[in-house]
């Protein structure tokens, strides 16, 4: 299984397609604190429409939590600074992938803590300050499914 994780998410509708994305592969959203929004509102409900009851979805006060609930022995985190491919990875069952905030992505403490294995980024063309974040973590949640051979997809 693979862990996607949303650092303070502020945007409803990214966080509901998530929800879809994760229900869809078998992965699992932790969404680290605070968020900014509620997880009842319309928006985000719309979003996930119906794969509520589907997706394995947590909430954790912060970041250190997280760590200690998922132990997670390699995690990747995605930011427009980075220099390696997300598609340069081999990933494995267990692997986290970690996003930041819509407006910022993650902030430097968080790159900067020893749990993060590597630090990838998703190509765009130049000029261009990234992509949407749930746009994002589909992209990497399918290459690291894709190299797991799609367990358990039909």
């Amino acid at each position: 299984m693979l862990h996607l994780i949303f650092h303070q998410p502020v945007i409803p509708p990214n966080t509901g397609n998530a929800i879809r994305l994760v229900a869809g592969t078998g992965s699992w959203l932790h969404l680290i604190e605070p968020l900014g929004f509620d997880l009842s509102e319309s928006k985000l409900r719309r979003a996930g429409l119906d794969y509520h009851d589907l997706a394995s979805v947590t909430v954790h006060p912060d970041l250190a939590t997280a760590w200690e609930k998922i132990a997670p022995e390699r995690v990747f985190a995605f930011t427009t600074q980075a220099t390696t491919r997300y598609t340069d990875v081999a990933y494995r069952d267990g692997d986290a992938l970690l996003f930041g905030t819509e407006p910022t992505g993650l902030p430097p403490e968080v790159l900067a803590d020893p749990r993060v294995t590597d630090q990838l980024r998703i190509p765009m063309l130049p000029g261009r300050r990234s992509m949407n974040l749930s746009n994002s973590a589909a992209v990497a949640v399918y290459e690291a499914w894709r190299q797991l051979g799609f367990p358990d997809g039909v």
